[in-house]
């Protein structure tokens, strides 16, 4: 079992040393991370721990999944591994640019809109 947590709903007052200290009383936390935006440094309310082992992170699942902060009900969970887009997404990628796929759309005679409908 993994030890990263997902930590959702967060109050945007959470710093990073507020979520590691709010973990700590259930084993040693090895990271704590809010997610912020790139452009403006704001808390997205997520983020996401790591603990020391398994059992640890269980433990703080159980303990704090709900939990009420700053007048929010935190969701705490087991984080899932990121998705790997690649070169399915369509859109710019390395495998460039691809338009849908889909028979009924397209660059008809439809004008300035494109497309049968």
């Amino acid at each position: 079992m993994s030890s990263k947590i997902y930590v959702g709903n967060l109050p945007y007052s959470v710093t990073d040393d507020s979520l590691k200290s709010n973990f700590a009383e259930f084993g040693r936390v090895a990271s704590a991370k809010v997610m912020t935006d790139r452009d403006t440094g704001n808390s997205k309310g997520f983020g996401f721990v790591e603990m020391g082992s398994a059992e640890m992170a269980q433990a703080a699942i159980t303990g704090l999944n709900g939990m009420s902060v700053d007048g929010r009900s935190i969701v705490v969970s087991l984080a899932r591994p990121r998705e790997d887009k690649g070169s399915s997404a369509g859109g710019y990628g390395a495998a460039g640019y691809t338009a849908t796929k889909r028979a009924d759309v397209g660059y008809g005679t439809g004008g300035y809109g494109g497309g049968r409908y």
